[in-house]
């Protein structure tokens, strides 16, 4: 056991976020997400919602600050609508570390499928929230 990690941080998912460079990016997934055909790095964090998940990596994850927006989410593809409260839940889990981090943007369905495959890990977890996958793009280390 470490001190000042959150017991939803896997050794696994730390040694991800350790070995992340600026500018990689890192995938939350919903459980209904095609991670294993969209990533060769695939990390179990099942029974997990995002927005704790997020919470826990907050504070050891600082956000890209040299990009319009490091942090995307699916937009709804047509016909179909984002529940609010998604978004919300996880801009207050980011803002208990970061409290400017902005909302994030959105990407069309399969163009976030595109970024999945090129990003440097998924996270699957048992998010069931409709369009409630996030992507988080690394930045550098401040000190």
């Amino acid at each position: 056991m470490l001190i000042g990690i959150s017991l939803l941080i896997s050794p696994e998912l730390l040694n991800t976020l350790y070995r992340m460079g600026h500018g990689d990016e890192i995938v939350l997934a919903d459980a209904h997400f095609p991670g294993e055909s969209h990533s060769t790095n695939v990390i179990r964090a099942d029974g997990l919602k995002i927005a704790p998940l997020l919470e826990a990596i907050a504070p050891l994850f600082i956000l890209d600050q040299y990009v319009e927006n490091p942090l995307g989410m699916m937009d709804a593809v047509e016909g179909d609508t984002l529940d609010p409260t998604v978004e919300s839940s996880y801009l207050s889990a980011m803002r208990k570390s970061w409290p400017d981090t902005s909302p994030p943007e959105r990407i069309e369905r399969f163009a976030f499928y595109d970024r999945a495959r090129a990003a440097y890990a998924v996270i699957m977890t048992g998010e069931t929230a409709k369009y409630g996958n996030i992507i988080l793009k690394k930045g550098v280390t401040p000190f």
